[in-house]
């Protein structure tokens, strides 16, 4: 598994001073500013382009943003608090509600950091399902992301192409998990099913119809003049820089810096299977866009390989301090009637202790921490999301750059507020 680098086209109103208070919202000095003319501009919470309930505070000389402050908790839902009052057989089912773009990658680090705990490992064809799953997620999240990208810098039929091709890997879900969003899939001990009959047939149809359409992506967004004045040398970014403000995933690998969770810790079978790490050299918006493309044609090579290597076997572990029954067997034994009751109303105790888990999510690194009391429920539950932690950076992306930039750079950053406030 290697570094690949991501190749490149073509070359490289009224006006209000700032009071004492409103300077020192987004951190700066009013006598700083000295007989320059400048002015406080909101944008968002409800501003389309900053992809949820946002808001900036940007302090404007004309069109260039001088500074820039992000604002959050307008969609602050409680899911770490909530999470300590529900057992841990229903963790998932709250966490998958966080980055509701990729749900997959929620359940899936709080179902590692509890069988970290439970030191119990799940049996082989349920980690290579998961990886599947995952897999999938990211190719559509990437999807999700060149749509609403596209509509951001003007490129509309973008948005109905990654919205087009989404639908199909959302039409699998659905067939797998019944759900097309927010799954409760990936559950500790395993996943909640396996898969259905003829999945080969179908992944193989999906994979068959979304690699001709990436390269129509080329020609309509990498090859095209307009769309790459308007990305590269915007919103820029060092190694430096994103280390030190502890960013991770495409905005990270952007700079140059190989950095990847599935190839450098490895988890489920990552290192049974392979792939390059797609990483930048410029740290800016379009090669933030370039590598989110490219890895959808990496996820892709893993399912491929997925597909042809899946073990035989149970899709999760058979034990009943910590499984339910299987449902036939509920019409038939009043024991696993019982067991099944006493499971899904008590759940199973988890040793005390603590654990970490992190995974890479399309968007970086998602961790989940629990402590455990020897309860059927999370003592603490603490989340690192990459969204919260990679908008830390907006005010050093949009320094110096025009407002209309500033559309491109929120969007290149790729942030979920559900993950956000979470």
């Amino acid at each position: 598994m290697t570094a690949q680098r991501v190749m490149r086209r073509g070359a490289d109103s009224a006006v209000l001073r700032l009071s004492e208070t409103e300077a020192a919202l987004i951190g700066g000095d009013p006598s700083d500013s000295g007989d320059d003319e400048r002015v406080l501009l909101n944008m968002g919470p409800a501003h389309p382009s900053t992809h949820g309930v946002l808001r900036l505070m940007l302090e404007m000389e004309g069109e260039t943003v001088l500074r820039s402050k992000p604002v959050i908790g307008y969609l602050h839902t409680g899911m770490e608090k909530q999470g300590e009052q529900l057992s841990y057989l229903q963790g998932c089912t709250n966490v998958t509600r966080m980055d509701y773009a990729s749900p997959l990658f929620s359940e899936l680090a709080f179902s590692l950091t509890t069988e970290k705990l439970l030191g119990i490992e799940v049996p082989p064809r349920a980690t290579w399902i998961r990886m599947l799953m995952c897999e999938l997620n990211r190719i559509s999240s990437h999807l999700l992301y060149l749509a609403t990208n596209g509509m951001d810098l003007g490129a509309v039929s973008m948005l109905i192409y990654g919205w087009r091709e989404r639908e199909e890997v959302l039409r699998f879900f659905e067939k797998v998990t019944g759900l097309r969003m927010n799954h409760n899939y990936i559950r500790p001990t395993g996943v909640a099913a396996d898969l259905h009959d003829g999945w080969q047939g179908d992944l193989r149809d999906l994979l068959a119809l979304i690699k001709p359409r990436l390269e129509e992506y080329d020609v309509l967004m990498t090859g095209q003049p307009i769309w790459r004045t308007r990305l590269q040398g915007v919103g820029a970014l060092n190694a430096a820089e994103a280390l030190a403000l502890s960013a991770s995933g495409p905005l990270l690998r952007s700079t140059g810096y190989a950095w990847d969770l599935r190839r450098d810790q490895p988890y489920l079978a990552y290192d049974e299977v392979e792939f390059d790490v797609i990483v930048g050299t410029f740290g800016d918006c379009y090669d933030r866009f370039a590598i989110r493309l490219n890895e959808i044609r990496e996820s892709i090579k893993i399912v491929e390989q997925i597909i042809d290597r899946m073990p035989k076997g149970d899709y999760r572990i058979q034990d009943k301090k910590v499984t339910p029954p299987p449902r036939a067997r509920i019409d038939e034994s009043m024991e696993a009637l019982i067991h099944h009751f006493k499971i899904f109303t008590q759940g199973y105790q988890v040793p005390k202790g603590e654990a970490y888990v992190p995974v890479e999510s399309p968007r970086g690194e998602l961790g989940v921490y629990i402590v455990s009391d020897g309860t059927s429920k999370p003592y603490r539950m603490r989340v690192r999301p990459p969204s919260f932690i990679n908008l830390q950076t907006l005010p050093h992306l949009m320094r110096g750059g025009l407002i209309a930039d500033g559309v491109a750079i929120i969007s290149s950053v790729d942030p979920i507020l559900g993950e956000v406030d979470r």
